[in-house]
């Protein structure tokens, strides 16, 4: 274990340890294809940091898009129509069916909808048609034709360390990590990669990821399905809450930490299981 003190409110290079001076560090992130950055869900003081380096990467390259994990690919025509003012907060939501498609309070995230809106940055859906996911990881990339994959095409294989990687974020014996579950797993990986490779070919220059963390530490997951699909220049960034931090377990996990004030209490959520943690 090698602990580094990690002061509140500072950018930190979790390989090495070494602080890390924000000016430098948005100015080369605003250069990348993508900028993930991980969270986990239900925690409200992740999204307002989120909030806070995409307001910092629109400032020094406004031409940029954000992708959510929080939207099928379906309802982009409802975030097209937001951006352009056609709705009430509140008709938005149910427009998008927030509460069947992912369930956490809106609140938490409504300020980097508004944000988009207010701004005019356009807004992606990053994922799939939720019965894929379980269609796949049960029958295989084969057993759906192309018309039906929902833009996608099928996953690059998994990066050596992938499994043990899940095994560890969910707690469960290696063993139990199956092939179809993994496979599951890859459904969304590629999803998110597809439709950010897909807003790059139309010309958006840099895409902000609003993704679960389970995607994109260590490489694994989407960064590694980017890669596949051509787009090497991807970053990935994470937060923490400790006064310090290990840089043998987290070495490799992003290309900065950001350390977080204590956050409040992780919010509740209802309507079904998202993808990642």
């Amino acid at each position: 274990m090698t602990l580094t003190p990690h002061p509140r409110a500072r950018w930190m290079d979790p390989t090495t340890g070494a602080l890390l001076d924000p000016g430098p560090l948005m100015r080369r992130l605003a250069t990348r294809r993508a900028v993930l950055l991980g969270e986990r869900h239900d925690v409200a003081e992740i999204h307002r940091w989120q909030l806070q380096v995409t307001t910092c990467l629109h400032l020094l390259e406004p031409r940029l898009a954000v992708g959510f994990e929080m939207f099928p690919r379906r309802l982009q025509p409802v975030l097209d129509r937001w951006v352009e003012g056609e709705f009430t907060t509140a008709d938005f939501l149910r427009e998008v069916e927030w509460e069947k498609v992912w369930g956490f309070p809106p609140e938490i995230y409504l300020p980097l909808f508004h944000f988009c809106r207010q701004q005019g940055v356009r807004m992606l859906a990053l994922n799939c048609h939720r019965p894929l996911v379980t269609r796949i990881g049960k029958d295989g990339w084969d057993s759906v034709p192309e018309e039906e994959r929902d833009g996608m095409t099928p996953a690059a294989p998994p990066t050596p360390g992938h499994r043990a990687y899940i095994s560890w974020l969910t707690g469960r014996p290696e063993a139990e990590i199956t092939d179809r579950f993994l496979r599951a797993q890859q459904v969304w990986d590629r999803a998110f990669a597809c439709n950010i490779a897909s807003a790059l070919q139309g010309g958006v220059p840099l895409v902000v990821g609003i993704i679960g963390r389970g995607h994109l530490d260590f490489g694994h997951g989407t960064p590694h399905q980017l890669a596949s699909l051509g787009v090497a220049e991807v970053s990935v960034l994470r937060t923490s809450e400790a006064p310090e931090l290990d840089t043998q377990e987290w070495a490799g996990v992003a290309e900065a930490v950001f350390r977080l004030d204590q956050p409040e209490e992780p919010a509740s959520r209802g309507g079904p299981p998202p993808s990642g943690a």
